[in-house]
């Protein structure tokens, strides 16, 4: 009988802690998150208890897990400064017409 070996996939350690984040951020369960990103639930699950490990026994990150939090600060970021210059905008048109009304009573 001949059985071929299933290639093996591999992850980034990246791609790793954003998976097991979509489960302990979000509270899905690790099944649906397997599912969706097309990862086994059992290797999804080692990967959760990994990172909660990880968190865990030291206050530190890992340099993986370090650029992975700064690329999602830095996204943050730009989505914050965003809100706020269409809020700065909101409030001197609200003040606009606030001092018209003032203006023509």
């Amino acid at each position: 009988m001949f059985v071929m070996s299933r290639s093996r996939r591999k992850y980034t350690p990246e791609y790793r802690v954003e998976a097991a984040r979509l489960v302990t951020e979000t509270g899905r369960s690790v099944a649906v998150v397997a599912g969706e990103i097309g990862v086994d639930k059992s290797l999804l699950w080692k990967w959760v208890k990994a990172e909660k490990e990880r968190n865990s026994d030291s206050g530190e990150l890992t340099p993986e897990q370090a650029q992975v939090e700064i690329s999602r600060l830095r996204k943050q970021v730009a989505e914050l400064k965003i809100d706020n210059e269409f809020l700065s905008k909101a409030s001197a048109f609200f003040a606009a017409k606030q001092h018209e009304r003032r203006n023509t009573n």
